[in-house]
């Protein structure tokens, strides 16, 4: 009987040091912030603070905000192995002002990654660096509008490094969105590559807070082969994905309110990422210190694992 007893004890404390060892192990300590997800939340998190920083006046197209911010994005293209998809990563044009009939010079920012299998046929993402600027001596920073999408650009580049998408992308830093859509307007008038090469846009902007927890994604509507890359999406615990704004439901109808309307009208699918309007839309108050980190990281984790799906799927 003591023998019994005694084996039942052994067997016992081998199964309960088994037992610590695989806790130990599901617990231990990575990277603080890069963990599975493929990117940095770190670095997501500086480069929209930098972006809308005091320093860069509020990126008003023509400004000396925006050319900084054009340097910025630029040296982090080449920082994170992001070609330019032409020449240079520039694609200048200029227009006339709606509201005020002046004439200004934009810029766009295009940087392109191979695809690994499909390297003729693209994704575009985008999103637009530029903003309202200064306005009676107050800066209108735009973190949200839309240094938040500008900064995820950056984040899909950091991911691509580790994960090479079978399609090449674009990675498009619009200007002058602002001001009418007029960097993404010239850019499919002026395409540097084919209309019939383009298999999708997903466009980002105001992606950075929610006090719900609710992203929304329009598109599905138009275009309904791109529905399972939303309906199947993995989403963090809480996180909400909703279709809707797209003109089938009651709320404001956002098909055309930001670059990816340039997209659609010339008949190229896409699908736009963005929240409902919050409390600083378009006020001197869309400041970093009012974005949700956590909230942001997983709107960027989410978005990518839309294009995941699209990527394996187009």
């Amino acid at each position: 009987m003591n023998l019994r007893i005694f084996f039942y004890v052994v067997v016992f404390l081998f199964m309960l040091s088994g037992c610590k060892s695989q806790s130990n192990t599901s617990n231990t300590v990575v990277d603080d912030s890069r963990s599975s997800i493929g990117f940095s939340k770190d670095s997501l998190l500086h480069h929209i603070e930098i972006l809308s920083s005091d320093a860069y006046e509020g990126r008003r197209t023509g400004s000396e905000g925006s050319l900084k911010a054009r340097n910025y994005i630029t040296s982090k293209f080449k920082q994170l192995g992001v070609l330019p998809l032409s020449k240079s990563y520039n694609q200048s044009f200029s227009f006339t002002g709606r509201r005020d009939s002046i004439s200004y010079n934009g810029v766009n920012l295009l940087g392109v990654i191979k695809g690994v299998k499909n390297p003729d046929k693209y994704i575009v993402i985008s999103a637009h660096y530029d903003h309202l600027g200064i306005r009676d001596g107050v800066i209108f920073n735009g973190a949200d509008d839309d240094a938040s999408g500008t900064s995820a650009l950056f984040s899909f580049a950091e991911y691509f490094k580790k994960n090479p998408p079978e399609h090449s992308v674009i990675l498009a830093a619009f200007d002058a969105e602002e001001m009418g859509l007029q960097g993404s307007k010239y850019y499919v008038d002026h395409p540097i590559i084919a209309k019939e090469n383009i298999l999708v846009n997903l466009n980002m902007d105001m992606i950075s807070r929610s006090n719900k927890d609710e992203l929304y994604v329009v598109g599905t509507r138009f275009y309904e082969n791109l529905k399972p890359a939303i309906t199947e999406a993995k989403l963090p615990e809480g996180f909400k994905l909703l279709i809707g704004h797209d003109g089938s439901d009651t709320a404001q109808n956002w098909t055309n309110s930001s670059d990816h309307g340039s997209f659609h009208k010339k008949e190229i699918p896409f699908l736009y990422f963005g929240v409902e309007d919050h409390k600083d839309y378009h006020k001197e108050t869309d400041e970093f210190a009012n974005i949700h980190p956590k909230f942001y990281s997983n709107a960027v984790q989410v978005i990518i694992s839309v294009f995941d799906y699209l990527d394996g799927s187009l």
